[in-house]
């Protein structure tokens, strides 16, 4: 699912998905919701557009349309999860978490460990796909908004029910727990690559 390569582009809907350090269930362990929240802020304050997401007990799904600040997607997505990481760890030791901390810890490869990083929160990559069409938004969003419903998971019966998703806004027109945008007002606004 993860992937290593550069995205280059600086502009344009993506769905990104990036997922915690071996599938640890550390957004949940933290209470960490806030947390995304926080950076979907940060994201919004910098002129992107937040048009659906669901926040999984260990993993986080989302749509973005991104506006040219001159930074690339890679490097505002890297940074996006190293401002949860901080919190999340610093949650783990406020909670006392050692344990889970010295996992993380062990999970720091070599060379991260000499720029001096000292846990490992999230998969080193993240998945990325380019959103070139309404179709496609539409097959991602129903992908995410189902997640809390299937699988392994079954938190919920209906997408309506899971409190940190979009869902709610897309099926009944009320927005949730975060005010996202429809991704159907992207077209007034011409970011590149959405039509």
């Amino acid at each position: 699912m993860s992937i290593r390569r550069q995205i280059t582009e600086n502009e344009g809907a993506y769905f990104i998905t990036f997922t915690c350090h071996k599938w640890i269930q550390l957004i949940d362990k933290v209470n960490g919701y806030d947390i995304v929240y926080k950076q979907f802020d940060y994201l919004k304050q910098q002129g992107h557009y937040i048009i659906g997401y669901v926040i999984m007990p260990n993993h986080v799904h989302m749509l973005i349309a991104f506006k040219n600040i001159g930074k690339t997607v890679n490097s505002i997505v890297g940074n996006m999860k190293r401002f949860i990481a901080y919190e999340i760890v610093a949650r783990l030791k406020i909670n006392n978490e050692e344990e889970l901390l010295t996992t993380l810890a062990l999970g720091v490869n070599i060379t991260d460990k000499k720029r001096g990083k000292l846990h490992e929160v999230f998969e080193p990559s993240f998945d990325c796909k380019a959103c070139r069409s309404n179709e496609f938004i539409n097959q991602k969003l129903a992908y995410m908004h189902n997640n809390p419903c299937k699988g392994v998971w079954n938190i919920v019966k209906s997408p309506v029910e899971y409190k940190c998703s979009s869902a709610k806004f897309y099926i009944t027109g009320e927005q949730g727990m975060y005010e996202v945008m429809n991704y159907l007002e992207l077209e007034d606004i011409n970011l590149a690559g959405i039509n």
